[in-house]
């Protein structure tokens, strides 16, 4: 395995809280580089019946963050917190996998920006977000801090 491989397993087990509940995955994960996937279930739809915008908003913020906060050394991490984040509802989703492709736009040492794209189960763009984004302290180095140790 791979410090690259290593380091999205490690995401990919370790997720968040909001992530475990929710249900959505990193599935892939590079330089610049984010995709994060859901499968619909019914409590992820609004009343109407479509996947609700705050779903959609959380995992295109997900997908952002973790396209800025990639890492290439095994058992280090980077960190970083929405500063701002611009969602623009598209279209909709109702069944099958949501799929949120996100890339890093630019930025300096501490604050970066980004945009993602996310697209339904039938390839449609459903939404589209702009990203600001502030590193944590040590996370500007893109070998990152060594990571905590979960129990």
């Amino acid at each position: 395995m791979t410090d690259i491989d290593e380091n999205l397993a490690y995401e990919q087990a370790n997720g968040s809280a909001v992530q475990d509940h929710l249900g959505y995955k990193l599935v892939e994960w590079a330089e610049n580089h984010a995709v994060v996937e859901l499968e619909l279930k019914d409590f992820h739809r609004n009343r109407i019946g479509i996947l609700h915008g705050g779903i959609l908003t959380t995992l295109m913020d997900t997908a952002c963050g973790y396209a800025v906060c990639f890492c290439p050394v095994a058992g280090n991490v980077r960190k970083t917190m929405t500063l701002s984040l611009t969602t623009n509802f598209i279209g909709m989703a109702k069944d099958g996998v949501v799929r949120v492709v996100a890339r890093k736009q630019g930025g300096g040492r501490k604050i970066v920006f980004t945009e993602a794209t996310a697209y339904n189960a039938d390839g449609n763009v459903i939404g589209t977000s702009t990203g600001t984004f502030k590193y944590h302290r040590g996370s500007d180095d893109p070998n990152g801090v060594l990571r905590d140790i979960k129990p």
